[in-house]
């Protein structure tokens, strides 16, 4: 006897936050609270415009206020009840350590800082969460999310371009993934 089970997901679409006041100041956040700047809520807005026909069924947001305020603005501009949006921790930033809120330099190696998330546990994490997506009924899930993140979910979802990509995702910046 086998069990089987269906993936009913076909659509992945990620959303990196609106642009947040470290990101203006080019600072580290990772897991630091950071608002959204006045840019990054229309940056928001504009996605959730460009998003009204997508079919979009479910929204999940990492907990950090960031990315949940960019998913309340694109569920509003959507239809979607902000009520159900999903604020799940497998899609928070990764933990930079003591280099967060410090200026941000795009050479530097967080594995070699003592107290950031070494990035196979990192990578370990966004595997998880692909895995837990594939549990959920919905053909067409929006997860917002980090930078970080939108890089090592693609690594597991797109072989052709691992995790070290130069390709980085702009804020509000909409992706969207086919699963198979």
């Amino acid at each position: 006897f086998h069990l089987l089970y269906y993936i009913t997901m076909t659509h992945l679409y990620f959303v990196r936050h609106g642009l947040s006041q470290l990101n203006k100041e080019r600072r580290v956040a990772g897991i630091t609270e950071t608002p959204l700047t006045k840019e990054g809520k229309l940056q928001a807005k504009i996605t959730g415009e460009k998003s009204k026909n997508l079919g979009i069924e479910h929204i999940i947001s990492s907990p950090l206020s960031r990315a949940y305020d960019t998913a309340k603005i694109i569920a509003k501009e959507i239809g979607y009840p902000i009520d159900k949006i999903e604020v799940n921790p497998l899609f928070i930033e990764r933990n930079f350590g003591a280099m967060e809120n410090q200026p941000y330099t795009p050479d530097t190696d967080y594995d070699g800082i003592a107290d950031a998330e070494k990035l196979d546990v990192f990578l370990a994490r966004a595997k998880q969460a692909i895995a837990y997506l594939h549990t959920l009924p919905y053909g067409k899930i929006l997860v917002v999310s980090h930078g970080a993140t939108g890089r090592a979910l693609r690594h597991h979802l797109d072989k052709d371009k691992p995790f070290d990509f130069p390709e980085r995702y702009s804020n509000a910046e909409l992706v969207e993934w086919i699963i198979t």
